[in-house]
């Protein structure tokens, strides 16, 4: 691989989807399992001021929280204090007797019914628990609207549980499941979902600019957040930043802030198969299985958008054969040009994308803070981004 030409390439297509108004700004990391083979980043931290992004800002991560959870809680699989397949209504009482929303009555009031089947860890981890998300079940969205339901109300009340969107184990659709698992990894351990990520993965990771809590340090290094209007044009948001955080109420499905480089050191850990710089976090084996497709035949379906100024409809590779491990999701084929099958991927709310590629020793993340998720122009940047890897390592 020529690294120079490796550069050259991706801060041209950072810069030119930047100088073209495309995005307000954007930030890259490509690793191998070895060393980080690229760190780039261009234009403000947010737009109208001076401060450009740097190495070391960081980033509201959203759903790239959710694979971190989930190796947690691969922990606690490898230590023996839960099973994939155990039922976590056992563990939570909120889960153990869930309601399937069916719609509405003629006078707009939910119609419920009893779920049929558990709610196992596995399915948590894979999105297949019926648990689904306000900004892509429109039934969940009025669901919240008629009772005034706030998403943090359902993790903070041991008795309630949002009611499902499908029985559990019959169907894929992406919703709050992994918020759940780290309320059971709270559940099993005693302690926060805070300080056991932390002292379990982050700090022997060496992710020191990743974490739950906005440190003052965190908060004057993070960056700005935008939003793209229904004519296209991109303005500086205001960023709902608490003063006071509580740790009971993170959850493992979109909360984490973190910079680039620490996602980096991530992806490399997952490459080296749950070893980084010497120290293991996770055994081999754990890795191999979070890597493999755990639905089976079931279908990684498109989502609609219920909450447009929040997310467009989307489907990540539309035609392509996709499926879910435990909490990534897997492309069952390769994309030509690009990455192999087998490779894990997911992306956040505000923009943020990363992917994995064992077959090809790679790993890759950019990292944009921009509303509605999966912004067309963005993802014309990632595919570029992508493309001009890949160039260089075939």
């Amino acid at each position: 691989m020529n690294i120079e030409a490796l550069h050259l390439k991706l801060d041209t297509v950072l810069s030119d989807a930047v100088e073209n108004g495309d995005v307000p700004h954007a930030a890259g990391v490509v690793t191998n399992a070895s060393n980080l083979l690229y760190q780039g980043q261009v234009g403000p931290r947010r737009l109208g001021e001076n401060t450009l992004l740097q190495k070391d800002t960081v980033y509201w991560i959203h759903s790239m929280t959710k694979p971190l959870t989930t190796a947690c809680v691969m922990q606690l699989v490898e230590q023996g204090r839960i099973n994939l397949n155990d039922d976590c209504g056992k563990i939570i009482p909120a889960l153990d007797t869930p309601n399937v929303l069916e719609g509405f009555d003629s006078d707009g009031r939910p119609k419920l019914r009893p779920a049929c089947g558990e709610i196992t860890l596995r399915r948590l981890l894979t999105h297949t628990a019926g648990f689904v998300y306000d900004n892509w079940n429109p039934d969940q969205r009025d669901w919240m609207n008629y009772t005034g339901t706030e998403r943090s109300d359902f993790y903070n009340d041991a008795t309630k549980c949002p009611p499902l969107g499908y029985d559990p184990g019959t169907c894929w659709e992406y919703g709050i499941s992994i918020d759940w698992a780290g309320k059971v990894l709270e559940a099993i351990t005693g302690q926060t979902l805070e300080v056991y990520l932390r002292t379990n993965l982050l700090e022997p990771l060496g992710m020191s600019s990743t974490g739950f809590m906005l440190t003052d340090d965190i908060r004057n290094r993070l960056s700005g957040v935008h939003f793209r209007d229904t004519q296209g044009f991109i303005h500086a948001a205001d960023i709902d930043v608490p003063e006071d955080q509580d740790p009971q109420d993170f959850t493992g499905g979109g909360q984490l802030y973190g910079s680039a480089g620490d996602y980096a050191r991530f992806m490399r850990m997952i490459l080296n198969k749950g070893e980084l710089d010497g120290i293991r976090v996770l055994n081999r084996d754990t890795v191999q299985l979070m890597s493999e497709n755990h639905i089976g035949n079931i279908k990684v379906r498109p989502m609609p958008a219920a909450i447009p100024e929040n997310t467009y409809p989307f489907e990540l590779y539309p035609g392509l054969d996709k499926r879910w491990g435990l909490s990534f999701m897997i492309n069952m084929e390769d994309i030509p040009g690009r990455r192999r099958a087998g490779s894990l991927a997911w992306g956040g709310l505000r923009n943020t994308y990363f992917w994995i590629d064992p077959a090809s020793g790679l790993g890759a993340a950019l990292f944009t803070q921009m509303l509605p998720f999966v912004d067309p122009k963005t993802l014309t940047l990632l595919d570029k981004f992508e493309q001009a890897i890949y160039e260089e390592v075939q």
